[in-house]
């Protein structure tokens, strides 16, 4: 098995929006919460962190979420994220913050702040008697739309606590920029917002954001840039993906961009609560993966960036993928491809490595 880096999981919103006890065996988890019905992904997870240490998922990106829907004249868009006023947002992102730090004083999680964090984190992570049924995973803490932010001033303050990556939009419209489903441009205190991560060194992933508001990002922000869970316009049409244009920013910058395992990402036409997962499997998964090459002429920029249980479950993975762990066939897939064992290493973690080690503090 190869160690993987998936670069965005919300681990956090399973946990508190949706009463998940990730320390459980997936099993348990998903027996436990199988007989509620409010959802159609319960009983249905994908993740853990027993099931990812099985997967050898040894460093992820974790998120914080928490928005304030701009776009949305009700005020309230989804009763898991949505608040009136950014205060609430910062609370909830908090107590998110809060259940990562519980997870680190449990030894499920290593919380990676720095560049030397990740050197010590992967050089036990890589041990000889390295026990990967207990080895801690590492978790690099990431905010999955800004509006826990609540000014731009505040950035440094997030920054102290541990926040090494930001989006500035998930879906609808920021108080920062228009994301998925949405137009516009990046707002006066987006701009402001960016002079911040580039100032503090923080990554800004450009993942959610709509076309306009990232030609705007990429015009006024010099700092590291990713999309952590993003898939190509040119194999599934949809303002979601991004256009060849948009990945060849993002190479050129020397980012990388992680491929989701959403089936509504990987099918073209796909409707979520209507179209069968079985319209596409794990060789969809590693087209995307293909395609960020080919445009590349390299391995350097593709890498895996999973969004698994990010509001769905098994219901809408592609087929062959019914835990975490299942990412591993990935190699496979990839091998009867064509692709050396390096490379394979490159795309699986060696890349968010590279990336991560250059984008974090040095202590």
């Amino acid at each position: 098995m190869r160690n993987i880096i998936d670069s965005h999981l919300d681990l956090a919103w399973n946990a508190m929006s949706w009463r998940r006890d990730l320390t459980l065996p997936l099993s348990e988890m998903n027996h436990i919460e199988s007989a509620k019905s409010d959802t159609t992904f319960r009983g249905r997870g994908t993740v853990s962190l027993p099931e990812m240490r099985k997967g050898r998922i040894a460093v992820c990106l974790a998120t914080m979420m928490g928005r304030v829907p701009y776009a949305n004249p009700a005020g309230i868009h989804d009763v898991t994220l949505d608040f009136p006023t950014h205060d609430m947002a910062y609370a909830f992102a908090h107590s998110q913050l809060a259940y990562y730090r519980r997870l680190e004083a449990r030894g499920e999680l290593r919380i990676i702040r720095s560049s030397a964090d990740l050197t010590t984190h992967w050089q036990a992570y890589n041990a000889t008697d390295a026990d990967f049924a207990t080895e801690p995973i590492g978790t690099v803490i990431a905010m999955e739309g800004a509006d826990g932010i609540v000014h731009p001033d505040q950035t440094e303050e997030w920054f102290q606590n541990g926040l090494r990556c930001v989006s500035l939009v998930h879906y609808g419209c920021s108080v920062y920029a228009a994301g998925t489903g949405q137009e516009g441009p990046v707002t006066d205190a987006g701009l402001s917002l960016l002079k911040e991560l580039e100032r503090l060194g923080m990554i800004l992933d450009t993942t959610h954001l709509c076309d306009t508001s990232f030609f705007q990002a990429m015009d006024h922000f010099n700092g590291i840039t990713i999309a952590s869970h993003q898939n190509c316009r040119a194999l599934v049409p949809h303002q979601r993906q991004f256009s060849d244009e948009q990945l060849n920013i993002l190479i050129e910058r020397d980012g990388v961009i992680g491929t989701a395992l959403d089936a509504w990402m990987l099918f073209p036409g796909y409707e979520r609560g209507k179209t069968s997962r079985e319209v596409t499997n794990m060789q969809s998964v590693a087209d995307h993966i293909d395609h960020v090459c080919q445009l590349a002429g390299n391995v350097q920029h593709a890498a895996i960036g999973s969004d698994l249980d990010g509001g769905f479950g098994t219901e809408q993975c592609p087929t062959g993928l019914d835990r975490i762990s299942d990412l591993q066939a990935l190699d496979g897939i990839l091998t009867a491809r064509g692709y050396p064992a390096e490379d394979i290493d490159a795309v699986f973690h060696g890349n968010w490595l590279r990336l991560l080690h250059r984008a974090l503090p040095d202590a």
